[in-house]
């Protein structure tokens, strides 16, 4: 196997394993600080509880997240040592402006809220969670910014070394990749946090909770709400950046869509049948929407769509044919690129994401109706169906990921069709020079690590999960258990 190969394979593990902790942490740490404000504001004892329920869930889960970031980093400099040096003086900034500020600030006022329960002032306390919880979603910001740049090079040329050179800072925060990307982003995070409520909240009701019905009650609400206004924030920007990519990407989304010719008008593809690895689309029949295609990239039902086979013929004309005869190309040097992106994984990566993002917007609209007034559902079905729904937005956040980064293939940092000359970089340039053992040594080590985190996580996350609400509040103290029940908590030191 190529070292590409080994470290595309790597790159995808560790991307997508970590991107399942951002999204829970970014959408819990936003509804905990919601949760606090309305204890604050009304005193009511259900709102306390389920700020610390369902922060303790968003602490490990920030944990994990902090730990396979940093894992994912060695990645880098491992496997794609030309790629980091490519983009180093560009990325820099960004990360370094992630890392002091909003990691920093992000850190220090989750740690004073950890340890201010009792200590700080009530709304220095309240405020501290909110500091947390706007440096995570300004963390998230500075990210996407760096991954739009390589989605849409802007605010840089191309160095006498070679290199891109920063000239604007404020072209690439203003980038509108990452204009379109970060809502898109975000309400895809509320969706994963809002299935979480309603999964937990709903088995805990079916075991009816006694006292705590109040509590569950609350967070599956809450849940559902968010859940259902989510999923239209990520089908609204959804459409925004879809027109984006068309206009910036037009072979990605020509993928996504087994588009093979062009068509005026050209319709939406709604399931395929037949063999789509082909680009001449031979065999393939489609469902389709009529006309959808093109209002969704143009905004008019009449326009005209580019399809594969035309969009090869231009970016031959642009990028060249092959690949340049350069020694550290290696067995690349000097042959054809191959521009159409693997159409399978873009064609249903795509679906895959609208399917489960549509799913767990159901879930969340079912669970409100289903437990409306007081209501609860006898049948065991409910419960399983709350708990599978919580890996729908989690599929969904995934497929989105993979159908972005697959979908740009050749190409590491896609050449902006505007303007920008000279800033991109083949893929097959930015491996390091390492042995494929080597590379299959890192990718088994990493894959192995990152195993033995997922095991850590789903235990931590379920034992605290089901522990409920008796799990974070202040044992009672006609409790003869107390002493026990402390020294069993080993989080306990963060209330």
């Amino acid at each position: 196997m190529e070292v590409l190969d080994i470290a595309r394979w790597q790159f995808g593990i560790t991307t997508v394993y970590h991107f399942l902790m951002v999204p829970l942490t970014i959408g819990l740490s936003l509804l905990v600080a919601g949760m606090q404000t309305a204890w604050h504001r009304t005193g009511n004892p259900k709102y306390l509880a389920m700020t610390k329920f369902w922060g303790k869930l968003m602490l490990i889960n920030f944990a994990m997240g902090v730990v396979t970031g940093i894992v994912q980093e060695f990645q880098f400099g491992m496997s794609w040592s030309e790629y980091s040096r490519f983009v180093g003086d560009v990325f820099g900034s960004l990360l370094a402006i992630e890392g002091l500020v909003a990691f920093f600030v992000e850190s220090t006022f989750l740690g004073l809220w950890i340890f201010g329960w009792s200590r700080l002032p009530k709304r220095v306390h309240l405020a501290c969670i909110w500091a947390a919880s706007l440096a995570t979603v300004a963390s998230a910001y500075f990210i996407l910014s760096a991954n739009s740049w390589m989605q849409h090079p802007v605010g840089a040329i191309l160095g006498p070394n070679g290199r891109p050179q920063l000239r604007s800072i404020g072209d690439l925060l203003t980038n509108s990749t990452v204009l379109a990307a970060f809502p898109h982003t975000m309400f895809g995070a509320l969706a994963v946090a809002a299935a979480l409520l309603v999964g937990v909240s709903v088995w805990h009701l079916a075991r009816r909770a006694g006292t705590d019905t109040p509590v569950w009650r609350a967070s599956v609400k809450l849940g559902g709400w968010v859940g259902v206004v989510a999923f239209a924030g990520v089908a609204l920007t959804g459409d925004l950046q879809s027109k984006l990519m068309f206009e910036q990407q037009p072979m990605k989304m020509a993928a996504a869509e087994a588009l093979c010719h062009t068509e005026k008008p050209a319709g939406f593809s709604i399931f395929a049948i037949g063999d789509v690895t082909r680009p001449d689309c031979e065999n393939v029949k489609s469902i389709t929407v009529p006309a959808l295609l093109s209002f969704l990239a143009n905004s008019d039902l009449d326009s005209e769509v580019k399809g594969v086979e035309d969009l090869v013929k231009i970016y031959k004309a642009k990028y060249g044919e092959n690949y340049p005869d350069d020694p550290r190309m290696g067995s690349f040097a000097g042959k054809p690129i191959e521009y159409v992106p693997n159409l399978p994984v873009t064609y249903w990566g795509f679906r895959l994401m609208i399917g489960f993002g549509a799913l767990a917007a159901l879930a969340s609209a079912a669970a409100l109706w289903l437990t409306r007034k007081g209501r609860m559902p006898n049948g065991r079905w409910f419960v399983w169906a709350a708990l599978g729904g919580i890996a729908t937005p989690f599929l969904a956040n995934s497929f989105g990921w993979i159908f972005t980064e697959m979908g740009r293939q050749p190409f590491v940092v896609v050449p902006n069709p505007s303007g920008v000359d000279g800033v991109w970089m083949y893929t097959a340039q930015a491996v390091s020079a390492i042995s494929s053992t080597e590379a299959l040594i890192s990718l088994i080590s990493l894959t192995t690590l990152y195993g033995v985190l997922a095991a850590v996580e789903f235990f931590l996350i379920r034992r605290y999960a089901m522990a409920g609400v008796a799990g974070v509040m202040p044992p009672k103290p006609e409790e003869p258990d107390e002493d026990e029940k402390k020294s069993e908590d080993v989080l306990a030191f963060a209330y």
